[in-house]
């Protein structure tokens, strides 16, 4: 019986070792903006520069309208995939061309800020991280590795508007005599077309509009909410008027 229970113990213990053994994120916080110009510029930003490879299949190009865009200009300049605004944000990259290309699929974005939300926080954070973090590498098939995702097979797909930076790391003693390596911070080493600032913005432009995309009903359902919450407060008061006034002759 002892046996047993300690066998129990250590099968639910070796995955919270395990987990905590893994190497710690530090994510910046996201600026997310649920305004429509900054869905819009992130809108334009995802068609250009995701869509190549990465789809959105469970989001169909019409749903753009809700965030102020009317069907013409959708049709104009975010449809180059599809004829139809009905249809969904699909590519036209294969994924076993993709896989051999890229040494895997590139995932479809409809829900990646969902997927990628852990105890470092939000899936936008680790996105809007992520999108700042690639850093030249010659030893990587695409010349670019990233700091929060290492070893990635994504190129830098923002590298003409960030520009080109390197990463640089410092060799650490754990007090074991390991050595390991942490990151310091990056170098910029040639300009893109945005300043940091401009960059940041319009990363954070990106995110917010693939935030929205997990749940583009998520600001009426807020809205909803906090209505009949409302309602629901206004009963209650209702609700202890009533009884007050039912019951004040009763001794």
């Amino acid at each position: 019986m002892k046996f047993l229970r300690t066998l129990a113990l250590a099968a639910v213990a070796a995955p919270l070792a395990a987990f905590a053994a893994g190497a710690e994120l530090h994510l910046d916080k996201a600026p997310v903006s649920f305004e429509n110009k900054s869905l819009q510029n992130g809108a334009k930003l995802f068609v250009n520069y995701c869509l190549n490879c990465h789809g959105a299949s469970y989001l169909r190009y019409n749903r753009l309208k809700d965030i102020g865009l009317s069907e013409d200009q959708i049709h104009d300049n975010l449809m180059f995939t599809a004829d139809k605004v009905g249809e969904q944000m699909k590519v036209a990259l294969q994924r076993d061309e993709a896989k051999q290309w890229f040494g895997v699929a590139p995932p479809d974005l409809t829900v990646i800020a969902r997927a990628r939300a852990s105890e470092f926080g939000s899936g936008a954070d680790w996105l809007y991280t992520y999108l700042r973090s690639f850093y030249h590498d010659e030893k990587r098939p695409t010349g670019w590795n990233n700091v929060v995702f290492e070893n990635v097979g994504m190129p830098h797909v923002l590298w003409e508007l960030q520009g080109e930076q390197v990463a640089h790391f410092a060799e650490k003693d754990d007090g074991h005599g390991n050595k390991t390596k942490h990151f310091e911070g990056f170098e910029l080493v040639k300009p893109g077309k945005m300043d940091k600032a401009q960059f940041d913005q319009n990363v954070a432009d990106l995110v917010s509009f693939i935030v929205w995309m997990g749940e583009p009903a998520q600001q009426t359902r807020k809205q909803i909410g906090f209505f009949v919450i409302a309602v629901l407060s206004l009963l209650a008061v209702v609700s202890f008027l009533l009884k007050k006034a039912y019951w004040k002759d009763v001794h």
